[in-house]
């Protein structure tokens, strides 16, 4: 047996902490002088953190998972921890049937600034306010298959390394670059686009619109699941947008509106 392979014998051997105990907010300022720490889940997630640079911590893993799925990630650690034992017992450890019998520790990198992350992009997705974690993952996932070159995330938002987030996103998080900014409208003046916020407005052009697609660097604003985005960033914007509906439907969960919105404006770039 390799000697980074750890048996776990019981519920409070040390090490084990970061995958049953600490919240996500503890993982974030885990290491006082690095990014942190976030917790990805499965073998396909956590090869493709790893196909992007990031660099792991530890890994969890039933034992018949590292002659098997994790093989090939338990390969890659380097002398770093490998926890492993039956089922019963990670279960018990974690508080669920671990996703695919696997969980990696992974250290967060260092935010790019919007300046940097803007230079070579055409489509940036700004996600203002939403703080739910699936809602995350699933525009992630959809603007790194839908043509967005990147997202910028104000910080009333949910963290998109948050654990339910990568996994909704199945690693998307990982495939496309994010910062956080502090304001939706101004941030992305100031580095040369123009903003089109999603919203319900009398004066909206529709999402379709050739205005939009014709435009060299467009910013596309999402606001939150429940009231949307606040009226100063929407009086901010250079466009209003809106989806056309039928059936007397007024909107759609911004999951779905960022889906239909980057298939749309991305369009072009495609």
């Amino acid at each position: 047996m390799r000697e980074n392979i750890i048996e776990l014998q019981s519920l409070d051997q040390p090490g084990v902490e970061i995958f049953t105990s600490m919240t996500e907010a503890q993982l974030r300022r885990r290491m006082e002088n690095e990014c942190g720490i976030f917790i990805a889940e499965s073998p396909k997630v956590i090869n493709v953190a790893l196909a992007a640079g990031y660099e792991p911590v530890a890994l969890l893993a039933e034992k018949k998972h590292l002659d098997g799925d994790a093989a090939q990630i338990a390969a890659q650690m380097n002398g770093r921890p490998i926890y492993t034992g039956p089922r019963e017992l990670l279960k018990e450890l974690t508080g669920y049937t671990l996703t695919r019998g696997v969980l990696c520790a992974m250290r967060r990198k260092p935010h790019p600034s919007l300046s940097d992350l803007a230079r070579y992009c055409r489509r940036i997705a700004v996600i203002d306010s939403v703080c739910d974690t699936t809602n995350i993952g699933a525009i992630f996932r959809s603007a790194a298959a839908l043509g967005i070159d990147a997202v910028a995330l104000t910080p009333t938002s949910c963290d998109p390394l948050n654990r339910r987030s990568i996994r909704v996103s199945m690693g998307s998080v990982f495939l496309i670059p994010w910062t956080w900014i502090d304001h939706p409208v101004d941030s992305l003046h100031e580095v040369g686009f123009t903003t089109v916020a999603m919203a319900l407005r009398n004066d909206s052009v529709t999402i379709d619109s050739p205005i939009l697609k014709a435009t060299e660097r467009l910013a596309i604003i999402l606001g939150t699941e429940g009231d949307g985005l606040s009226q100063q960033v929407i009086d901010g914007a250079d466009y209003v947008a809106r989806i056309p509906m039928a059936h007397n439907v007024d909107s759609l969960n911004v999951a779905a509106a960022s889906a239909v919105a980057f298939w749309e404006l991305g369009k072009e770039k495609r």
